[in-house]
């Protein structure tokens, strides 16, 4: 699997930020500002950015922590992270990016105060290891975080099925000429488990004190907040 998610965001990536600002109508930005909140993120901080894409979240996070903290995006897919450094650099910020599996990350336990995934959670093979991988980074007392899709339920949920099942495919695949890409991405975000059914995944990777979430737009989207042991 992770090969054939690797190739997938391979072959978008150019058309990446784009379609998801259309897609999104460009919440996944206010989703993202929320993130950071929740995080805790103070002056000074060290995060690190699992999944990172094209950049988005760690260049939010950089604003946060300030001149004095340090941001490091990962992704395991390269040619996503090729575009970050610029868009860094477009705003002025200075965060280091690496090629790096959220699975198995390459770096001393103890080194972050924060670990961050936004969206990509639901594309590795073993979620509980990613939790496991990005906890063991932090120190006691920081946070893992992670910003995920969920299934709405209500009013919302008819038409966001509609939305994200038939149009999503069409559209980002018009753009982007990968349907096949924005078939799979909603199809993984409905079968994910949201809420609760993943803090239980979260309490399987023993590895927080604490975990708590936060629904954002009708449960579209998801933050999860883990306190480290």
């Amino acid at each position: 699997m992770s090969e054939k998610v690797r190739n997938m965001f391979a072959d978008i990536a150019d058309d990446y930020d784009r379609v998801n600002s259309i897609l999104s109508f460009g919440v996944h930005h206010a989703w993202r500002d929320r993130t950071v909140q929740l995080s805790g993120a103070n002056e000074g901080d060290k995060v690190l950015d699992c999944a990172t894409g094209t950049g988005d979240l760690a260049l939010e996070f950089k604003e946060k922590v300030g001149d004095n903290g340090y941001v490091l995006g990962t992704d395991f897919c390269k040619e996503m992270i090729e575009h970050a450094p610029a868009k860094a650099e477009d705003h002025n910020l200075e965060v280091d990016f690496e090629v790096a599996d959220a699975m198995d990350l390459p770096y001393e336990d103890d080194k972050f105060d924060i670990s961050s995934i936004a969206f990509g959670i639901r594309n590795v093979d073993d979620p509980v290891q990613a939790l496991k991988e990005m906890g063991r980074v932090v120190r006691p007392g920081g946070k893992v975080v992670v910003l995920e899709f969920g299934q709405p339920k209500g009013l919302l949920k008819y038409p966001y099925e509609l939305y994200s099942q038939y149009i999503m495919p069409t559209l980002g695949g018009w753009i982007s000429g990968n349907r096949e890409a924005y078939a799979y991405l909603p199809r993984t975000s409905a079968e994910f488990p949201a809420g609760n059914r993943f803090i239980t995944l979260m309490k399987e990777a023993d590895c927080f004190t604490s975990q708590m979430f936060e629904k954002l737009t009708g449960g579209i989207a998801y933050v999860y907040v883990g306190t480290v042991k």
